[in-house]
């Protein structure tokens, strides 16, 4: 997760990752791991200044009558900091905010290239060198809070770091042992034996891959990743992870290329991949490259209902444990409503005007920002539902977000 903000920068010459603090810290505790965020209050004094890893303030220096070194100053809006958020300052003063103690949103993005190219993409992907991100993130595994519910990895495609991604899941498992790990993966990689064991080797005690499958018809699989062969690839190395003791997710983007074929699907995973601990089934994301491709992908999500609602309730009957992520209550049959999820982070989730009286807002999941221009005709307020509705719908949420990053 990478919310920006940019302010004036004094002497920040190196990459800056530290974890948040409003109050100083005593003088025998450990400041290199923390930035200091200096307050309305004003300054601490010079000697408790020293040893921070940086400093961070919403005031302009020259209103301090000391701004201490390396920092950043100036930024508008600090408001959504608190004490456990951890930062990165650049040196042209622009500060990511990496992690938020209090958000059950945070995602790290592990890198920006993919083998994949997918229609609907909300990242897309860039050749270029990032492996720098490797470290900051090990770096930053040290400093989340270790009570932490879930972190999820995404990117690009996590797995081109090879074994620096398995460097990063087995620091996980070593720094935050309780905290779920929640990696979104094509898993095509995964073909290669060796590295699925050598996953499945480190033993974290709470990780789940998120892959996807959008067909159970090869060719349709690989039109929508823009990668031929990535079916066979992926369905491989779906039996290796599992063979390996790998907990895995299913995940289905619905769009107009997708969304005929869902019960089939439903069916293809039913039989031939009866080990996968979930599958969630997904509303589009309106970013990134969808906005190129919106002839090829759209359709109004009441247009099909029908199939989600049988591919739904085919996995549930077979027993899987089956969600649906980013579709607004009022797009769906209310057989769906106990299956669909609050899945939109919460620093990128708005509702409409037509929302505002609804009685079900409190359990809707939403739009993405960017989804509020394109989005469903059925979208209206609903009446309050039933107590009997109403107590399905309060036991499933909140739950994991999309887990797209930023």
């Amino acid at each position: 997760m990478y919310l920006r903000g940019v302010g004036q920068p004094i002497e920040v010459h190196t990459r800056i990752i530290g974890r948040i603090t409003d109050n100083p810290i005593d003088e025998g505790m450990e400041r290199a791991d923390h930035i200091l965020l200096v307050g309305n209050e004003g300054v601490p004094a010079p000697e408790q200044c020293v040893g921070y890893a940086g400093f961070l303030s919403s005031k302009e220096p020259h209103s301090l009558p000391q701004a201490p070194a390396p920092g950043v100053y100036g930024i508008r809006q600090l408001g959504y900091l608190t004490t456990g958020d951890v930062v990165l300052l650049l040196p042209g003063g622009s500060v990511n905010v990496l992690y938020r103690r209090s958000s059950l949103h945070n995602t790290i993005l592990t890198t920006e290239r993919c083998n994949s190219l997918c229609l609907m993409c909300s990242q897309p992907p860039r050749l270029e060198d990032d492996s720098y991100r490797v470290e900051e993130i090990l770096r930053l595994i040290e400093l989340i809070d270790p009570l932490s519910a879930e972190i999820g990895l995404s990117g690009g495609e996590p797995t081109l770091l090879g074994t620096h991604f398995l460097k990063i899941v087995e620091k996980f498992r070593d720094f935050l042992p309780c905290t779920r790990l929640h990696i979104l993966t094509n898993g095509r990689l995964f073909k290669d034996l060796p590295f699925a064991r050598a996953l499945g080797r480190i033993g974290h005690p709470a990780l789940m891959l998120g892959i996807p499958l959008y067909s159970d018809i090869d060719w349709m699989h690989d039109y929508v990743v823009q990668a031929p062969g990535a079916f066979d690839e992926t369905v491989q190395g779906l039996y290796n992870l599992a063979g390996c003791g790998v907990r895995i997710e299913i995940r289905v983007v619905v769009h107009a290329q997708t969304h005929q074929r869902l019960p089939q699907l439903a069916d293809y995973v039913s039989w031939n991949l009866p080990f996968v601990d979930h599958v969630a089934l997904m509303g589009m994301e309106m970013f990134g490259f969808v906005h190129r491709n919106l002839a090829t992908l759209w359709i109004d999500p009441v247009d099909y209902q029908a199939e989600l609602e049988r591919t739904t309730l085919t996995l549930a009957m077979r027993g899987f444990d089956v969600s649906i992520y980013n579709h607004q209550l009022c797009t769906l049959p209310k057989s769906l409503w106990p299956f669909a999820r609050k899945s939109i982070s919460d620093w990128k989730n708005v509702y409409l005007d037509a929302c505002h009286d609804c009685g079900v807002r409190d359990f809707c999941g939403g739009f993405f920002q960017s989804g509020t221009k394109k989005h469903s005709r059925a979208i209206r307020a609903q009446s309050t539902p039933s107590k009997e509705l109403a107590q399905a719908l309060q036991s499933l949420q909140p739950a994991r977000e999309d887990l797209e990053p930023v």
